[in-house]
């Protein structure tokens, strides 16, 4: 019996398995904002043999776990958003400001030659002004309403009805933060700096790639694990409630 088959979702799979991440990351598979996807269909889309996926994620399942990636599913919701909060949110701010002295320099002394420089740093302002206006929706108004969900034994009466519409429209700009991390990756040619590159270009590139590894990991969490989860608690609570 295998571990997985092409009917499980993307997010489903890294869910259960952290570390497997690291292979839809390789293969150019979306497992954040595309976690709902079924690994056939993730497959097809990017052209791949699912067999093989298949088999890579077999291999690699049967490793130990790498304890480096927080499993997410053994926590709280109450855990999991701290824990999103703690080092995701804490990760963004502590680099936003590093992110905009580099896209800035490298589009400003070497934007002439390659103007797909100065887009980047575009993208970069655009980026970081709609991330940290959802953090602060995510931490003043929807992870409060996790943890009261989470701490209460029926059904609190939250001001925005039901948990589902915040999700939805923290979901909706997870999709977009997703667009602009595919077009950071097509600017920098799958982050590879040109020969010519200086200290600071090589960099701002390496940032720029650390940056996507960390989003995946935050939406993931979010989107395929502590979001669902809140909407099954939440719907739980409704059913008895109405009983």
């Amino acid at each position: 019996m295998t571990a997985f088959q092409v009917h499980d979702t993307v997010g489903h799979v890294v869910a259960r398995r952290p570390s497997l991440s690291r292979i839809f990351e390789k293969a150019g598979v979306d497992y954040c904002c595309g976690g709902k996807r079924t690994l056939a269909e993730a497959c097809r889309q990017k052209g791949l043999d699912a067999d093989a996926l298949l088999a890579e994620l077999e291999q690699a399942a049967a490793q130990p776990e790498d304890g480096a990636l927080a499993d997410a599913a053994a926590m709280t919701l109450t855990q999991l958003a701290d824990h999103i909060e703690h080092t995701h949110h804490g990760y963004l701010r502590r680099e936003f400001p590093r992110l905009d002295f580099l896209t800035h320099k490298v589009s400003s002394v070497h934007g002439h030659a390659d103007p797909r420089l100065r887009r980047i740093h575009e993208v970069f302002l655009e980026f970081k002004a709609e991330l940290v206006a959802h953090m602060m929706k995510e931490e003043q108004v929807l992870f409060p309403i996790i943890r009261q969900l989470d701490a209460s034994d029926g059904l609190p009466n939250f001001h925005c009805g039901s948990i589902a519409n915040p999700i939805r429209q923290m979901e909706r700009e997870h999709h977009s933060a997703g667009d602009a991390l595919e077009q950071f990756r097509a600017l920098t040619d799958e982050f590879t700096p040109p020969e010519w590159a200086c200290n600071t270009y090589r960099a701002m590139i390496d940032a720029l790639a650390e940056l996507e590894r960390d989003m995946h990991q935050h939406v993931h969490k979010e989107d395929n694990v502590l979001f669902p989860r809140a909407l099954a608690l939440e719907a739980d609570r409704s059913e008895k409630a109405a009983r």
